[in-house]
């Protein structure tokens, strides 16, 4: 075995100051197309620079790749959820599932509330089903339809789908995330969920009132007069009823009684192409572009849903551009980011990098405002750098267990902290896998739904502020 030296701060700082740098000039040229494939080699790169310290530091290629395979592995079950999430999005549009959600919608829902209802609805559905992931691929896909008939431009509906569900997910007592923080931090499930209500219920809060101050200072009334022309539009196409809805709702029965989410959605997707064939046989042989054999165009049809791209053409525009989803193969490209954002965070984990600086930001926190604001800020560097929310909970729950007790503060003010930053920050990032999966599953980019992610932004703030404040902050007795 080589021996091993510590980094410096400078070296540990290289491949961040060089992703930052070229990240920089990758959006300037290349705007919403850098995710197209310019930044997963900005990535790549990146992961060269943090290798290449490494190996300065005594690492061996055999044990970069190792670290690099195991961040990988950790990515995924993410990635297969990926995988079928997009064919669930392919079935449950072809079904007419998506469109009933949205005809039904712009019946109940008015410009005025929608914004505060389209987060509402997100949190509850999440709350329920322990999963952000789910919610915003299944509702938060019609939420999004209906929104943009409504006339709301796609980013700030984005940002009150994604606020509502993850509070939802943070929550929720089925969530992996809720689960994860309090096991890293040394506390209870539900004493974790008791503490986080202190500053999450007012982050939520405040969060509805902006997005119902803004749907009711909107000027996108003057766009709503289009919803019954749409909603004709939708049953000139799909037989519309309200059986369409028990696929929906099975689905979220069966994540309820705590089954996976990887058969999940498949139980879900291939549900979807069932109610298809039952309820849009029409369509089904539209898609399939086959005529003769019912079976075979059954089949071609709902295999087509599944893995490729399809669309369902109307007479109207703003409806055909809701009527299309690209399935398993649309999340490809997603997975490649994926890919690369992993191979990055296993480099710079493995040869030690992310550790020496959070290192040093721990030194600097010497009263509990600053211990708070460290984790919060590490967990958001962690999110940026490693490209995954598992990561910035267990690295940094790890990281200041410890210095935590040894300030006499309860293991629940960590977990707490850890969820307020690691896991809201995650959909933030356009590289991570929660933001990289978060946009393209609505189709929406990241910079464009990021300034209207009031709940993600309010949340590490609203801890930071409870904790400089001395608002609620449990303390060991004994200390």
């Amino acid at each position: 075995m080589t021996d091993k030296t510590s980094p410096t701060f400078w070296q540990a700082f290289l491949p961040i100051g060089f992703l930052i740098v070229i990240l920089s000039i990758n959006v300037s040229l290349f705007g919403d197309a850098a995710l197209d494939g310019s930044n997963q080699i900005v990535l790549i790169l990146s992961a060269s620079v943090a290798g290449l310290v490494g190996i300065r530091l005594g690492y061996n290629w055999e044990e970069l790749l190792e670290g690099v395979v195991k961040s990988i592995s950790s990515a995924m079950g993410a990635i297969l959820i990926l995988l079928l999430i997009g064919s669930l999005a392919g079935t449950w549009l072809l079904s007419g599932i998506v469109p009933a959600m949205i005809y039904y919608g712009l019946e109940i829902l008015n410009p005025q509330i929608f914004l505060f209802a389209a987060c509402l609805i997100s949190a509850v559905v999440s709350i329920a089903t322990g999963s952000s992931w789910t919610t915003i691929a299944t509702i938060g896909v019609a939420l999004l339809g209906i929104g943009k008939a409504l006339g709301f431009e796609e980013g700030i509906i984005g940002g009150a789908i994604i606020s509502g569900a993850y509070f939802g997910d943070k929550m929720s007592p089925l969530s992996d995330t809720t689960n994860l923080a309090p096991a890293m931090a040394g506390t209870d499930l539900f004493t974790h969920i008791r503490y986080m209500t202190l500053t999450t219920i007012p982050s939520i809060s405040i969060t509805l009132v902006i997005f119902l101050a803004i749907g009711f200072f909107s000027d996108a009334t003057a766009q709503a007069g289009n919803i019954e022309a749409i909603q004709q539009a939708i049953t000139e196409s799909f037989q519309i009823t309200p059986l369409l809805f028990i696929v929906p709702v099975l689905v979220v029965w069966i994540i309820i009684k705590k089954m996976p989410a990887l058969p999940a959605l498949l139980i879900g997707a291939l549900l979807g192409g069932i109610a298809a064939i039952i309820f849009q046989p029409e369509v089904v042989r539209t898609v399939s572009g086959i005529t003769g054999n019912t079976f075979e165009s059954f089949y071609v049809g709902v295999m087509k849903a599944i893995y490729g791209k399809i669309s369902v053409h109307t007479s109207n525009d703003l409806v055909n551009e809701l009527l299309q989803t690209k399935g398993m193969s649309g999340m490809l490209n997603t997975i490649w980011l994926i890919l690369c954002a992993m191979i990055f965070g296993g480099m710079m984990e493995t040869t030690g990098l992310l550790q020496h600086i959070t290192a040093s930001v721990i030194q600097l926190a010497n009263s509990t405002g600053s211990l708070v604001a460290s984790t919060v800020g590490t967990c958001f560097f962690f999110n940026v750098t490693a490209s995954d929310q598992y990561l910035a909970i267990v690295v940094p729950g790890r990281m200041y267990a410890e210095t935590y007790q040894k300030r006499g503060l309860k293991a629940e003010n960590l977990s707490r902290t850890l969820e307020d930053s690691g896991t809201v920050t995650s959909v933030l990032i356009p590289w991570n896998t929660c933001g990289a999966t978060q946009s393209s599953v609505l189709g929406v980019a990241t910079w464009a739904y990021l300034p209207y992610c009031f709940f993600n932004m309010i949340s590490p703030l609203m801890t930071i502020f409870f904790a400089y404040a001395n608002i609620k902050i449990a303390r060991i007795k004994d200390h």
